[in-house]
């Protein structure tokens, strides 16, 4: 499989986007890359496929901006470029919520990476001793695809409705530790601070989002595949196109 497939995000204040879009969308341009940038006040996101070359091009040239220069990708590869073509679009945020009070540049909430997980999940709880709960913050239509095994699924139809969903059940986590998560991170890092603004305790992101769990593990613990917003629809635990689909 030749094409890299890459994903990454940051929560920074930017405020010189259209000249941003216009330097982005003219080295991707320039590269042959295809796929999604979003860019808003509160940071970018973006989603993009090419060859190893075409990516580390890329790569290099966020990386000359000293507001991109800790960005690290998620990758997998497929076949085929899953784009059809490229856009660089200017949004009010990178990912919905309405909330703006909710500034992740402010801080992060805390987060723990894939093998921790995996560890608290085959042990059963924490490192404190507390029952662990995961917690999808994506849209129904992709945990039909795959999820944690037990996970609380709110089966949102979109992520504006989390805080409500939260708000009602709060009760259910007292005393446990919390795990949000979703394809890539940012979704939950959003959901792990609004939670934490209304006062819940012992509340993680899992860093990297699923992207990254199945990376770093044996996708112990996952049932199914992992829908991406892309042409190859989902992929396996191997971030390999999951059976099926045409990438």
């Amino acid at each position: 499989m030749s094409i890299v497939n890459i994903s990454a995000y940051k929560f920074i204040s930017l405020d010189d986007l259209p000249a941003l879009r216009e330097r982005l969308f003219a080295r991707c341009e320039a590269l042959a890359l295809k796929g999604t940038i979003l860019l808003a006040p509160e940071g970018i996101n973006l989603f993009l496929a090419g060859s190893r070359a075409q990516i580390d091009g890329f790569m290099a040239t966020l990386h000359d901006d000293p507001r991109f220069v800790d960005i690290v990708p998620k990758e997998s590869l497929s076949d085929d470029v899953p784009f059809g073509r490229l856009r660089v679009r200017i949004k009010r945020e990178i990912i919905t919520m309405r909330l703006p009070a909710i500034r992740p540049e402010g801080g992060r909430a805390p987060a723990v990476d894939a093998p921790t997980l995996q560890r608290w999940l085959d042990q059963g709880h924490d490192d404190e001793g507390r029952e662990v709960v995961l917690l999808d913050t994506r849209n129904d239509f992709e945990t039909d695809a795959g999820k944690f095994a037990q996970a609380i699924d709110y089966r949102l139809a979109s992520f504006t409705g989390f805080p409500a969903a939260i708000a009602a059940d709060r009760e259910r986590y007292e005393g446990k530790t919390v795990v949000s998560y979703c394809t890539g991170g940012i979704r939950c890092e959003k959901a792990a601070l609004h939670m934490h603004g209304i006062g819940m305790e012992h509340v993680y992101q899992l860093d990297g989002g699923i992207l990254k769990y199945l990376e770093q593990t044996d996708g112990a613990h996952w049932q199914g595949d992992c829908f991406v917003f892309d042409g190859r629809g989902a992929v396996d635990k191997r971030l390999l196109p999951a059976p099926g689909t045409d990438a």
